[in-house]
């Protein structure tokens, strides 16, 4: 009986994926949303095998379930294949690269040495002028260009991705940064990315989650919710609340 179940079970899975995966194509995103959601347990299920690793479970099925959204958009019935044997190595294959690079972009270890060298004199100079330095003053007393400066910190930042492309409704290109600061002139945009990122590596994990989900990852807010397991509704409350709070500190600045 239980396997009669199983088979029922899984039918029935393959018929909701055809119907929605039909939708989907025709740009429902109702139906996109709604295919995240049934196929979420394949997530859940793939992601119990990685337990043991260090890792918390919340974690690793997030990031796999990053992997379903890649494979909702990217799959193809001309495949010949099922959308969940398709799905399967796009959720191990997100869930693999997270666990290999632990979240984290590797680079060189002459902008490692930069930016530990910048870290110690920005400490000195902090306490020479009794304040925070700009960063031309930081520039001056390295003797290192703003740009290597800016690009070392940059790259041993958490918030590295601050200067991903991502893209609005109707396609065009955008960064969170021009997303908060209008208007800016050259001086203060550089001032502000440096800003934007101590802020946003200050940031709660649910909070911190959400920006790099909706801003990075260019998720919808239906479909953050979905992988952090709240309500679309409290995705969109913390989201208005990030922005409102980082905009009103970019103001002092």
């Amino acid at each position: 009986m239980a396997y009669e179940n199983s088979v029922f079970s899984n039918a029935l899975r393959h018929y909701e994926n055809d119907e929605l995966l039909k939708r989907v194509r025709n740009g429902d995103k109702k139906a996109e949303d709604l295919l995240l959601e049934v196929n979420l347990p394949l997530v859940a299920s793939l992601s119990k095998k990685f337990l043991g690793r260090g890792y918390d479970y919340d974690d690793i099925y997030q990031v796999g379930a990053l992997g379903l959204i890649k494979a909702i958009k990217n799959f193809n019935s001309e495949y010949n294949v099922k959308f969940s044997t398709y799905a399967v190595p796009m959720i191990l294959g997100e869930i693999k690269r997270f666990l290999r690079d632990d979240g984290i972009v590797k680079i060189s270890r002459n902008v490692k040495g930069i930016s530990r060298k910048i870290m110690f004199k920005r400490d000195e100079l902090t306490k020479e002028l009794n304040r925070e330095p700009t960063v031309y003053e930081l520039a001056e007393y390295t003797k290192l260009s703003v740009e290597d400066i800016i690009l070392a910190i940059d790259s041993c930042s958490s918030t590295q991705y601050l200067y991903d492309t991502v893209h609005q409704d109707d396609g065009s290109p955008i960064l969170l940064i021009d997303k908060i600061e209008e208007k800016a002139s050259d001086d203060s945009i550089i001032l502000n990315r440096l800003v934007l990122k101590e802020m946003i590596s200050k940031l709660d994990e649910k909070s911190r989650q959400i920006i790099m989900l909706r801003y990075f990852k260019d998720k919808t807010q239906i479909q953050v919710a979905s992988v952090l397991g709240i309500s679309q509704v409290q995705v969109s409350r913390i989201e208005k609340k990030i922005l409102a709070k980082l905009k009103g500190i970019l103001k002092d600045y």
